[in-house]
């Protein structure tokens, strides 16, 4: 095989995707904590499916909608900080490949470089030993088989072997991962979206449905789409099963999808055990009808007249387009100069942070990451024309600044706040009578002033960080990580502090979780109270999963 076209792409892609989707726990398992939010796999397959629901609705696939429906759903799907590098991975890959027709190895080589580079450069700081090192090893390999050779499956067999070669040296470039014992978990699902692609390439997958779900629009050219005037070729959508009453050989499929293709296009005939289905686009559904009646009996036979269904479109998108703009008119009128969103897990915390000047808050934290499109939509409802995002976890400050980009009405502007006390320090420094400038300096200062630390419980043993933690531990992490693995909590909350707090603080705050009763979090209160007699103590309720306790020093 010496060239890949666009429908060959497709299926390459929706390969990867469920690929991913049947290995994302034991991604997740990979997490270098042993705390029980391990999300990458979670994240990354959120972010793949949103592509994966466009290009599961494309009929007729040219890898220019192919390339905007994976860069689009993507980027706008992408969850974590894994989620938006594998966007950017694929944003790169696909701004090279929208120009072909079809791809030779070379093509691939080159777009795979673009791929890599592409998603450096979305990261500040760029670390070895992650999945960008992965993508890196992959594109290099990939322009060396590419210099060798022509055969992309040769090829690309060769690509995933240096790939897991790759992946597996990773613990030898982050020490955090060789203490925890386990390779990069970003680049683990990267081999795994690669595994599937391959298994489509080379026909060990080979069944697919590429027919739109019924509860999924297409729009592979980004947001606001419009329905150009086509020339619709075949007009009806024509969508029946076969019960079959003989058997269905190799051959009798090969001459009935030869027969569809001599009257229409947007083929599918899949044959699974004693039934048949099918799908095309055609001028004469009756005698497809009479075709597939040869075989066995006919049931949920479908047919739309597509012609209709786009002029109608075509209508209905234009009244729609006018609304809005009159809509977008009238709300530019009444929008204030600034807006805050937060990002907060628990209900508690979500009425600290209104209480204290948010518009408004979108669920997230650890395992919950919301994705950019979430971010973005929750944006465009604050009547504002500057919106203040605070992420309040390392985890979501890629995909709040990819929601940056993409909105083009509006100015996002994202304070990195990695922990829920630096969001409330940023919060309460903010002037809703300054502007944009002066507030981004006074909340960027804030977060520097603050010191953050959570309480969870160990789901493995390992050795992290200089602490044996054995599971069921109650482990607590602050800024510098992994700092007390105690078998009471108390204790753990406590040898925590200890490295926190000093002369010169004056407030602790302990935000409790929905895991804990509310006495049991007055006892700990109570406990860090006495140990600290000089200090304010203030216990609220913040009701976050995962971790007991979040606490900041001030």
């Amino acid at each position: 095989m010496e060239t890949i076209n666009a429908r060959m792409l497709q299926q390459m892609f929706l390969s990867g995707a469920a690929t991913l989707e049947s290995n994302k726990e034991k991604i997740n398992d990979l997490n270098v904590f042993p705390v029980p939010d391990g999300d990458t796999g979670t994240n990354m397959t959120m972010t793949i499916n949103s592509a994966a629901d466009e290009v599961r609705c494309i009929e007729n696939p040219t890898m220019d909608n192919l390339s905007k429906a994976i860069s689009t759903g993507s980027l706008r799907g992408a969850r974590g900080n894994s989620g938006v590098i594998l966007s950017q991975l694929f944003r790169g890959f696909c701004k090279e490949i929208k120009e072909h027709d079809e791809l030779n190895m070379k093509d691939i080589a080159v777009a795979m470089q673009k791929a890599a580079e592409t998603a450096y450069k979305a990261v500040m700081k760029p670390k070895e030993g992650t999945i960008l090192t992965v993508a890196k090893g992959i594109a290099e390999k990939t322009m060396e088989e590419a210099g060798r050779t022509t055969d992309i499956a040769e090829a690309f067999e060769n690509v995933l072997e240096h790939g897991e070669k790759v992946l597996a040296s990773t613990p030898d470039m982050l020490p955090v991962l060789k203490q925890a014992g386990v390779v990069d978990s970003g680049g683990q699902g990267l081999l795994c979206v690669l595994y599937g692609c391959f298994d489509a390439l080379t026909g060990k997958v080979s069944e697919f449905d590429i027919t739109p779900a019924p509860d999924k629009v297409p729009n592979t050219s980004g947001v606001g789409a419009a329905f150009d005037d086509v020339d619709i070729e075949f007009g009806y959508c024509t969508e029946f099963i076969i019960k079959l009453e003989k058997e269905f050989t190799e051959e009798d499929e090969d001459e009935f999808k030869s027969y569809l293709n001599s009257v229409g296009d947007s083929i599918v005939c899949v044959a699974l055990d004693d039934i048949v289905k099918i799908h095309v686009h055609t001028n004469h559904p009756g005698e497809v009808f009479e075709k597939g009646l040869t075989y066995g009996q006919l049931s949920r036979m479908k047919v739309d007249n597509m012609r209709e269904e786009h002029e109608n479109k075509i209508i209905s998108q234009s009244a729609v387009d006018k609304a809005n703009e009159e809509k977008a008119k009238e709300v530019h009128k009444d929008l204030k100069e600034l807006g805050i969103l937060a990002v907060v897990p628990g209900d508690g915390l979500t009425e600290i942070f209104k209480g204290i000047g948010a518009d408004t808050t979108i669920s997230g934290g650890q395992t919950m990451n919301p994705s950019t499109e979430d971010i973005l939509n929750a944006v465009e409802k604050i009547p504002a024309k500057t919106v203040f995002v605070l992420p309040n976890n390392s985890n979501i400050i890629l995909a709040a600044t990819q929601a940056d980009v993409l909105c083009d009405d509006k100015e996002i502007i994202v304070i990195p706040t990695k922990t829920i006390p630096q969001g409330i320090s940023a919060l309460v420094s903010f002037d809703h009578t300054g502007d944009a400038e002066s507030n981004k300096e006074n909340m960027m200062e804030a977060i520097e002033s603050v010191l953050s630390g959570q309480v969870t419980y160990a789901v493995r043993d390992t050795q992290i960080d200089g602490h044996d933690v054995k599971k069921g531990d109650y482990i607590a992490i602050n800024d510098e990580g992994l700092v007390a693995s105690e078998t009471d909590i108390k204790d753990s909350i406590l040898k925590m502090l200890d490295g926190m707090v000093s002369d010169e603080h004056e407030l602790i705050s302990i935000y409790f979780g929905s895991d804990v009763d509310e006495a049991d979090a007055e006892d700990v209160a109570e406990v860090v109270k006495d140990k600290y007699s000089d200090i304010d103590v203030e216990l609220e309720y913040g009701g976050q999963p995962v971790y007991y306790y979040i606490i900041s020093v001030e």
